[in-house]
């Protein structure tokens, strides 16, 4: 059978067997009663693999206890931890997102001479044009290559602790930039890698203050271009509302308008390739309110102190709790677990590897009530890990592909609030098709991962047996088993 034919017949088996899924999704009551899944101990190993990171391995299925797989979700948060504080494992063909600012900025300006020079002679014969001196393919190239170090990284532990790598995915969300942006494109890899990952496990403040100083934040919200003679909000607006405070998190319009003055000089030296730069020039050296204090003109320590201020306020404790919860426990976490956690956040001035193992330790995180439903990107990532890991070029589109067809493109989140987790967002029958059919795609070079049975509820067992052996890899991976973790 043709594998579009097969994908479209996968698809209505899909649709047949998720009607708990849209149940959720839609926040109702489901229509019959759930079959029953897999025991304890399994449900636990399938909880803590496909939440803490994408997907069990071979390697990782030997069944152990249900109290063993808690002690090693915990273990694995000290782990994660600890790979944050080493370099990435990044593969040669990838490395050059990771060079060296100055580096990128030396690149990153040949492209830009290169383009201006092409704009000045657009009159010259094509021969001509050809010779000019350019790498006009650069920005891209870094972008592509940003994208596909996510898929390496979350689809291969031996490259990359896969709980880093989640909460890498998690911390670029929150601190989206966006790399259909010109000036971002060239830099966002770096962001990714020295600002996200670096910072993913370690003090909000420093991870706050880490994107704040960074080109790719910097030129996506425009803070770069603001200065005394020509105010900027954008970036002291989404710092609050969504970086930090949320909506409602007790400020108003005039705390916006007095940090984007506490930030005017917050730029980059592009032309001295030395990255963050604090430009005095720019900077507005009067007296500020802000959130009801005082600052008095003083460099970049005003902007500093002002950005360490919000990350230790209780509403960004609040709203950070509020976010891990949501995208690691349940779309609707209990607001008594949510305290919890901003308490942590709060007697720990921000320490994220706390909140995480008080969240890793609470009852909710292994409720067997409280389930998620993978986004596009977790499908992927669990797919492909399922699969052994991206092998090549290949693999890296046809999932790029995937993710950008279902509204979910790598690094391509074009606003700054971050794409959104919850079931009611991407729980759709023509998305559960286009998982079908990226699935049918990736089984084709894969066995069949027989391991993942223990993990099937006896239904979708059923389902597979039926099926003769050369589809049933397709099949499992479009499961609605599969798609919840």
């Amino acid at each position: 059978m043709h594998t579009s034919h097969m994908a479209r017949r996968v698809a209505i088996a899909v649709l047949a067997g998720a009607a708990s899924l849209l149940a959720v999704a839609q926040d109702r009551p489901l229509p019959v009663a759930s079959p029953p899944g897999p025991g304890a101990s399994a449900a636990a190993m399938w909880r803590a693999a496909s939440r803490l990171g994408y997907a069990l391995t071979p390697q990782e299925a030997a069944p152990v206890s249900e109290t063993a797989s808690r002690l090693l979700a915990l273990q694995q948060i000290d782990a994660a931890y600890e790979a944050s504080r080493q370099a990435p494992r990044i593969p040669t063909e990838l490395a050059r997102v990771n060079a060296p600012m100055s580096e990128i900025v030396s690149s990153y300006q040949a492209e830009r001479e290169a383009r201006k020079e092409l704009r000045a002679q657009t009159s010259l014969p094509g021969a001509a044009r050809a010779a000019l001196p350019a790498d006009q393919a650069f920005s891209r190239e870094m972008a592509q290559s940003a994208a596909a170090w996510r898929l390496v990284s979350c689809s291969n532990p031996a490259i990359e602790n896969q709980l880093l790598a989640r909460m890498t995915e998690f911390w670029f969300n929150h601190l989206n930039v966006y790399d259909g942006k010109g000036t971002v494109r060239p830099f966002v890899g770096h962001y990714l890698v020295n600002v996200i990952r670096a910072n993913a496990l370690g003090r909000f403040e420093d991870l706050l203050l880490a994107s704040a100083r960074h080109p790719a934040m910097l030129y996506y919200l425009d803070q770069a271009q603001s200065n005394s003679r020509g105010l900027n909000e954008n970036y002291a607006r989404e710092l609050m509302e969504l970086h930090t405070l949320g909506v409602g998190g007790g400020y108003g319009q005039n705390d916006v308008h007095e940090l984007a003055r506490i930030l005017t000089g917050w730029s980059f030296n592009l032309q001295g390739g030395e990255g963050f730069r604090f430009n005095e020039r720019q900077h507005d050296k009067g007296s500020k309110v802000f959130l009801g204090q005082s600052y008095a003109s003083d460099g970049v320590k005003e902007g500093e102190d002002a950005i360490r201020h919000l990350a230790r306020k209780p509403a960004t404790a609040h709203r950070v709790a509020a976010r891990l919860a949501t995208f690691f426990v349940a779309d609707k976490p209990s607001p008594a677990l949510v305290e919890q956690l901003a308490g942590t956040f709060l007697a720990t001035q921000g320490d994220i590897r706390a909140v995480m193992q008080a969240l890793v330790a609470s009852p909710e995180f292994w409720a067997a009530g409280n389930q998620l439903f993978k986004t596009p990107m977790d499908f992927a990532c669990s797919a492909l890990t399922a699969a052994g890991g991206v092998r090549d070029r290949r693999d890296v589109a046809q999932a790029l592909g995937f993710l950008s067809q279902a509204g979910q493109p790598v690094n391509g989140w074009q606003t700054p609030d971050g794409y959104k987790t919850d079931a009611a967002t991407w729980l759709a029958p023509e998305a559960l098709t286009r998982r079908a059919d990226f699935a049918m795609g990736l089984a084709e070079r894969m066995p069949e991962p027989v391991y993942l049975n223990a993990f099937f509820t006896p239904a979708t067992q059923a389902l597979l047996a039926r099926e003769p052996a050369r589809q049933r890899a397709g099949l499992m991976l479009a499961s609605p088993d599969f798609m919840r973790k």
